[in-house]
């Protein structure tokens, strides 16, 4: 086995990932740091260039609240996430990022995001809260803007292709992390004074639809493995709203969007009769309380009402692709060359919203003869994702901001400081924190700000650098390098190094993994339904996991990567288990549904459903934390104010 150089790194802020959260904590942090005589240093496993959920691009910006043009309040925002995560938010953090997002939007105007924009000059809005832009170079952007703030400042320091592994702890506090570079023999020891992590979310927990050769092919990216909720579950942060995975409906195997489909163009699904199932099974929706009765109906239920139909044999599922582009192209078809014009603009349209962020979809419409001004193109539920950023709510349970907690939500939504986790000095933004969704990529990129200036305000504070246990340090750095020491002793067992008895590659884990997932905790091929008994079985599977982790096996740097990747995975995974069997009812339907307790239980269950694993112990703690209300009546006008630079 080769020797690894031991790179140690000290500083005041570290910030862990490199998407649309870190960008923003980047930017923020170095203008703070400057002021205050700090040091920030920015790690991520990729190249922040072309890293997290944005990388490919996007075709619109999906949080913007307009407060400048007063069509929309903080409250009208907060209330839209409430309602379409069936009552499960925290106000105080949707408040927070919708009060600062649209200051991120103009940032990325300003950086030279092309964003559409009408005769009079005014936004173009895809939806309510929708607003289209030309995205394939959105990350780039983004990107850039951060590399400068923290380079051209003299504040800052960015590692890229290092892979972090987990926490180093100070007692109680977190003290940094540490990891190895996928490119160098280099384990990375950074020591901060806080550390903020941006990390994404996961993908590839549960067994993909797409398979063989197209395995990759996810609607997340498949690279995020659950490392935001590894870092803090092995820190002992407690985490929140783990049962609440998104799936997303999106056009089938290679999960192009639908949103410009359905909010820009109007199409209409409908099953392979023609049937309108949000028309047809319109009753369903009066068995789910209040929120079945919401506008716009929350994205489980409508998700829920195209499964019954594939499940009564009515699928495949289609978007209307064609008659929505003549019903557009028809106000034209008096004059011919109007009309001609136009249908050459929504083709164009229609085929620019796949390349601007999702090119696999363009290429398979193509490879299939597939015109959608001709032909009608199907649609379907995706497997399971870990997400805190769109409509999921997966993550750590983060304190709140100190100005918006009322007399009743002081006490269980703030502890000093904004967005810090549990655990003293550790700080999470984007998917890494959690019952705060639909933030998307601006209002991530806009958390990110919020807890980098926090964090800046714990370390101005608490300015004392905390102390690492060298010999907890020397275990860890063995831990993460024992895959290659275990794969080099024992490649020669067998003549296939992907079947060993001595140890597993992380591939095969991998499947086994998802496997489990799957067939136990609500995947694909158990049409997203689970009970009690399958949930106990799936824990018992992976504790038999848990123990295989031991033996991971790893040929190279990016083997190792991969084993570790999956242990995060793992982790996740079984928090997700955990809080599923914990939340007694069916919340949402569409992501997953308890067939032993199939509805829904306001009286027990509108509450919060935290975990918590104590890192000494190993043992896990399942916690009920209520659900409080920020605004008892409408508060506009005072809930707006832009970040102070």
């Amino acid at each position: 086995m080769p020797k690894f150089e031991t790179v140690v790194v000290e500083t005041d802020l570290l910030i862990l990932g490199g998407g649309m959260a870190a960008c923003g904590a980047a930017v923020e942090a170095a203008h703070w740091a400057k002021k205050n005589g700090l040091k920030v240093a920015l790690v991520d496993k990729a190249a922040i260039d072309r890293s997290g959920a944005v990388a490919m691009g996007l075709s619109a910006i999906n949080q913007y609240v307009g407060l400048r043009d007063g069509a929309n309040s903080v409250q009208n925002y907060v209330d839209y996430v409430r309602n379409d995560l069936m009552g499960v938010t925290r106000e105080d953090l949707v408040a927070d990022i919708a009060r600062h997002v649209d200051s991120s939007v103009h940032l990325f105007e300003k950086w030279g995001l092309p964003i559409w924009k009408d005769e009079a000059g005014k936004y173009v809005h895809e939806g309510r809260w929708q607003l289209m832009i030309n995205g394939e170079s959105y990350k780039v952007i983004v990107a850039e803007a951060a590399k400068n703030a923290l380079l051209q400042t003299g504040v800052g320091q960015i590692f890229e292709r290092v892979f972090i592994v987990g926490p180093l702890m100070d007692g109680d506090r977190c003290a940094g992390a540490i990891g190895f570079s996928v490119r160098e023999n280099k384990v990375y020891i950074f020591k901060s004074k806080a550390t903020l992590t941006a990390m994404g979310g996961a993908v590839h927990v549960f067994k993909p639809r797409s398979s063989g050769e197209g395995m990759g092919r996810a609607w997340y990216p498949p690279w995020n493995s659950g490392s935001s909720a590894y870092f803090t579950l092995k820190a002992g942060a407690e985490m929140t709203c783990q049962e609440v995975r998104f799936i997303p409906v999106r056009f089938k195997d290679a999960y192009g969007p639908v949103g410009a489909w359905f909010l820009l163009f109007k199409s209409r699904a409908t099953n392979a009769m023609g049937g309108e199932y949000m028309v047809e099974r319109k009753s369903e929706l009066g068995k789910w309380g209040p929120y079945g009765r919401v506008k716009p109906i929350p994205a489980n239920l409508r998700n829920y009402l195209g499964m019954l139909d594939v499940l009564d044999g009515k699928g495949p599922i289609y978007m209307r692709t064609e008659e929505a582009l003549k019903k557009i192209s028809d106000a034209y078809k008096d004059d011919p060359k109007a009309y001609a014009k136009k249908m050459k603009e929504l083709e164009s349209e229609a085929w620019e919203d796949f390349l601007d962020m999702t090119i696999s979809q363009a290429l398979l419409w193509a490879a299939t003869n597939l015109e959608p001004e001709k032909r009608s193109s199907e649609i379907a539920a995706a497997e399971p994702y870990f997400i805190g950023s769109h409509s999921g709510a997966s993550g750590a349970w983060v304190s709140g901001p100190e100005d918006l907690q009322t007399g009743e939500t002081k006490k269980d939504y703030f502890w000093g400081y904004a967005n810090m986790t549990t655990v003293k000095g550790l700080f999470a933004a984007g998917d890494a924190s959690g019952a705060s969704s639909h933030k998307f990529s601006s209002g991530s990129h806009a958390e990110g700000r919020i807890a980098a200036k926090s964090a800046i305000k714990f370390i101005v504070e608490n300015n004392t650098a905390p102390k690492l246990d060298q010999a907890r340090v020397d275990a860890l750095t063995a831990e993460i390098l024992k895959p290659m020491e275990t794969f080099e002793k024992n490649q020669s067992a067998s003549t296939d190094e992907d079947v060993n008895p001595e140890y597993i590659k992380p591939r095969m884990f991998m499947f086994r993994l998802q496997k489990i997932m799957d067939e136990y905790a609500g995947g694909v091929t158990a049409q997203f339904t689970t009970n009690k008994p399958s949930l106990e079985r799936a824990q018992e599977l992976l504790a038999f996991l848990a123990e295989d982790s031991a033996k991971l096996g790893a040929a190279n740097l990016h083997e190792l990567m991969r084993c570790w990747e999956n242990v995060h995975r793992m982790w996740q995974a079984e928090a997700h288990v955990r809080t599923v069997l914990f939340r007694e009812e069916t919340r949402w339907p569409g992501y997953y549904m308890r067939s032993d307790t199939p509805t829904l239980d306001e009286e027990k269950w509108h509450v919060f459903a935290n975990c918590r694993c104590d890192a000494k112990t190993g043992k896990w703690e399942m916690i009920k934390r209520p659900i409080l209300h920020v605004f008892a009546q409408p508060k506009p006008k005072e809930l707006e104010p832009a970040l102070a630079h």
